[in-house]
């Protein structure tokens, strides 16, 4: 079925989705923000006093580019039987969005996280477990700063919590940002390897980015991210800061390919959280798009994550702790995934 339903601040429309594994209830909604008009598709509808899961796709992507592979995947669909999911599309980047008009200004980064509340209010959601890659992982990681009573949790794939560097952003300006737009995004998402050696997969993005999705708003987009501030967090120090300091309070995941171009920026995040609370998860065999390559170990990750939040996925859902068992299996699965223990170091950014 599919009918539309519109209020002052809120256009959707519903319909019945056939995933491999589930039926589901699909709806579409463009949500007024104080930054303008979000496209979101919500799946399932929240269970009980459960958080939603909220996710936010990287630039040349949209949520179905970006996530469909990790959602369809059979362990992943077992898990979201259990929450609803709403998929956050940057504006402009939806499939079938029409340009900008003239003169129009892109929100920034910060704006852009600003645009969350809005969408939780519209769909009645009081928290979320956020997962971001790239771009959108630095919009949830500024989302669950400014407001962390709305976020129980992130898993931040390939997530840079630095401003742009200044080497970077001459590089982009010499070599033409629009007219070489496709090549730079490819270049954020795939290391050198990857774009010589995966070439069906390295093929169908690049066609993706160059064809799917309005090159101007996607422009736009880049450009946001392009001239982002620096996230400003700190891992806090046991008896002094813990309360004061700027950093993340929910639990985080964080997630990188071994040969994933972001590997430098997601360490750098990691020494800049609170360890008791982050994990860092660097998987072999892996490159910039590991929800892609690797959806199968990402779910399992995922599952281990949201059990350890206090969640289970079992057939009777409920809320309940890790035993000692558990952990340990816990512990052993993502030793299995890393490939080497990850220094604190410094980025060079």
């Amino acid at each position: 079925f599919d009918n539309l339903f519109s209020s002052h601040t809120m256009y959707f429309s519903i319909r019945l989705e056939r995933t491999p594994f589930f039926f589901s209830l699909l709806q579409e909604h463009d949500i007024e923000t104080p930054h303008g008009v979000l496209h979101v598709t919500m799946r399932g509808v929240p269970k009980g006093n459960r958080p939603v899961i909220l996710t936010y796709h990287d630039i040349g992507l949209n949520h179905k580019s970006c996530f469909n592979t990790l959602f369809n995947y059979e362990d992943m669909q077992e898990i979201t039987q259990h929450f609803a999911v709403v998929h956050v599309d940057a504006p402009g980047q939806q499939e079938g969005a029409p340009p900008f008009p003239t003169g129009y200004r892109y929100p920034t980064m910060d704006e852009l996280a600003e645009m969350l509340p809005s969408v939780m209010t519209q769909l009645k959601v009081t928290s979320v477990i956020g997962i971001g890659v790239g771009a959108g992982a630095y919009i949830l990681s500024r989302f669950a700063l400014n407001n962390p009573t709305l976020v129980e949790g992130l898993v931040l794939i390939n997530v840079d919590p630095c401003a742009e560097g200044w080497i970077d952003w001459a590089a982009s300006k010499l070599s033409g940002w629009t007219s070489n737009l496709v090549d730079i995004i490819m270049a954020h998402h795939f290391s050198t390897d990857e774009l010589t050696e995966n070439q069906e997969l390295i093929q169908t993005y690049r066609l993706h980015i160059a064809q799917d999705i309005n090159q101007d708003n996607l422009a736009l987009f880049c450009g946001s991210y392009q001239y982002r501030r620096d996230l400003e967090i700190e891992r806090p120090i046991v008896g002094l800061n813990e309360d004061t300091v700027n950093t993340l309070t929910c639990p985080a995941l964080l997630v990188v390919g071994d040969t994933s171009p972001a590997v430098e920026a997601v360490v750098e995040c990691n020494s800049r959280l609170n360890p008791t609370k982050t994990t860092l998860l660097k998987m072999a065999d892996c490159g910039g798009l590991p929800q892609v390559v690797q959806p199968g170990k990402l779910a399992e990750a995922f599952k281990y994550f949201v059990q350890g939040m206090g969640y289970t996925v079992a057939k009777h859902p409920h809320r309940w702790g890790l035993d000692c068992g558990q952990q340990c299996m816990k512990r052993q699965f993502f030793v299995s995934l890393v490939t080497e223990r990850q220094p604190d170091g410094l980025c060079g950014r």
